[in-house]
């Protein structure tokens, strides 16, 4: 009896176990709005890059390998977020991998300043590496000043050294490329070099990469594309078709995520010239980002592409984490963007979902916006990205700065010190005003706003000129709301709880009745669902 009940004991045990590693193996949390770090804790600096699928030297398992930037002010910012950076330093291109695009091991600085900067310092930026057949060699390319710099290394991980330095002046008639990163294509193993005009960026080309008279370089030149100036050029392959994908010339803020569709890496792409906006991106401006690189997951029951967006905090200020990546979903061949805090991946059946704390309000910390609210200055417009500000009493919203309200405030250092990025939501007025400000959240296509209790918090700074003030929550016909009764000099977090969101729709903001010069800063507003 003893022997049996112990047996019985470790077969549950076993059981129990085994339940576990398989949860944790479907639970490969990717979260966005924060720093990543490797599978030891150490901070993962890498910009501006890609990954690459190539099959580990020593195992033989193809692994997905890492490729990008570590700029000094990379940690600068993380460990002090209030202060913006005022430049990029180069320190290194590192290379991380990893089997499931969640856990990553920090392999190697596999380029150094002392390669880069043999000619001269310079600016060194995107890059991309792929695989030459003909040499053995894997070829690095990358943005180094005014020119194109290819390196190369014997191995994924090891050191690439100085091969050539090519300029595009005979092929686009700029010494440099705009912007650029490295596509392969998985089936016919060709990889090739997309990137936009350097001056204006408003050409976009595809080269093949290969070997010419013994050195690796670029074999032709396609022009794709000629309109407004893009840059963050990259592309991915579903179901047969390239999808050649750029942001707006914004500098290093978030943009809209326009893309172009071709049964040919070299076209025609289409529509010609004319560039679509993935929907998705819209409310957010692709979640704070510009586009970056695609990975492809292809797993055992899908394929999943993920849309891999640059946010360039340490520069811009806008928000916490420089890695931002999204499950894309298709309508047919029509992209759609899922912007998403917090999403689980499993990497051996290419299957996604919604993560139980994803964050469901769209520019919460209000850093979509580059500029003052209402903006003269591209992109013109005069709503906040994401919000809708009525106003019911006080002076109206348009482009006229010295009449209209601004929607958004510039933070300080100090406040940056308690809440996230350059920016919060400003509601104030020099005459008597009441205004609500809100935001509609319901299911997408392909995310469901699923019912149950939720909780809306945010923080605030106001004085005590409000007849009323107050946070909101309405679904279903019940309003929950938040009373803000007192003024607070301080950042102050404010929280209902017990929010019933019914139907896959809610729509929080805020209700000002003010009286002249009140006025509410607004900052780090979520939703979550209560677990």
């Amino acid at each position: 009896m003893k022997k049996q009940i112990g047996y019985s004991f470790i077969v549950s045990i076993f059981f129990v176990l085994t339940i576990v590693q398989i949860v944790n193996a479907q639970s490969n949390n990717i979260k966005n709005d924060v720093f990543w770090k490797t599978k030891d804790g150490k901070p993962i600096n890498s910009q501006g890059g890609g990954i690459f699928k190539f099959a580990d030297p020593k195992t033989g398992i193809k692994k997905y390998y890492w490729y990008g930037v570590n700029y000094a002010e990379a940690d600068k910012y993380r460990i002090d977020p209030s202060v913006t950076q005022p430049r990029a330093t180069f320190e290194s291109v590192t290379c991380y991998s990893s089997t499931d695009l969640v856990n990553w091991t920090f392999e190697n600085d596999v380029l150094t300043k002392s390669e880069t900067n043999k000619t001269s310092k310079t600016w060194v930026g995107r890059l991309g590496v792929a695989y030459i057949k003909q040499l053995k060699k894997y070829a690095m390319f990358v943005q180094h000043g005014g020119k194109v710099l290819i390196t190369v290394s014997d191995s994924l991980a090891g050191e690439f050294t100085w091969h050539q330095e090519i300029s595009m002046m005979e092929m686009i008639g700029t010494s440099n490329t705009g912007d650029q990163t490295v596509f392969t294509d998985e089936d016919t193993g060709k990889s090739y070099l997309v990137y936009s005009y350097g001056k204006g960026r408003n050409k976009i080309y595809v080269s093949e990469i290969g070997v010419k008279e013994g050195k690796v370089n670029l074999l032709d030149c396609t022009q794709i594309f000629k309109g407004e100036s893009r840059e963050g050029n990259c592309m991915f392959k579903y179901n047969g078709k390239y999808y050649m994908f750029a942001s707006n010339i914004y500098g290093w803020d978030g943009s809209l995520a326009y893309y172009l569709v071709a049964d040919n890496i070299r076209g025609p792409y289409t529509p010609t010239n004319q560039m679509l906006v993935m929907k998705g991106s819209e409310a957010d401006y692709a979640h704070v980002t510009q586009t970056g690189f695609f990975v492809n997951v292809k797993g055992s029951e899908q394929e999943t592409v993920i849309y891999c967006g640059d946010r360039w905090a340490d520069f811009a200020g806008n928000g916490l984490g420089y890695n931002q990546w999204f499950p894309i979903s298709f309508d047919g061949k029509t992209p759609y963007f899922n912007s998403l805090n917090s999403w689980d991946l499993n990497a051996k059946t290419g299957k996604w979902n919604v993560a139980k704390d994803n964050d469901h309000v769209k520019n919460g910390s209000f850093e979509a916006d580059r500029k003052r609210i209402p903006s003269v200055v591209k992109p013109v417009q005069t709503q906040l990205t994401g919000w809708v500000t009525q106003i019911i009493e006080g002076n109206k919203i348009s482009l006229d700065s010295v009449q209209s309200p601004d929607l958004n405030h510039f933070n300080t250092e100090a406040d940056r010190k308690e809440v996230i990025g350059e920016k919060s939501l400003y509601i104030n007025d020099k005459v008597n005003f009441k205004r609500k400000v809100s935001q509609i959240i319901t299911s997408s296509p392909y995310v469901k706003l699923a019912d149950g209790t939720y909780t809306l918090t945010a923080k605030i700074k106001n004085n005590n000129g409000f007849n009323k003030l107050e946070m909101y929550a309405l679904s279903n016909g019940k309003t929950f709301n938040y009373l803000i009764k007192e003024a607070n000099a301080d950042w102050q977090s404010i929280t209902i709880k017990n929010i019933i969101v019914k139907f896959g729709k809610v729509e929080i903001g805020f209700l000002a009745d003010g009286k002249a010069n009140a006025f509410c800063r607004v900052d780090d507003v979520s939703l979550v669902k209560a677990l």
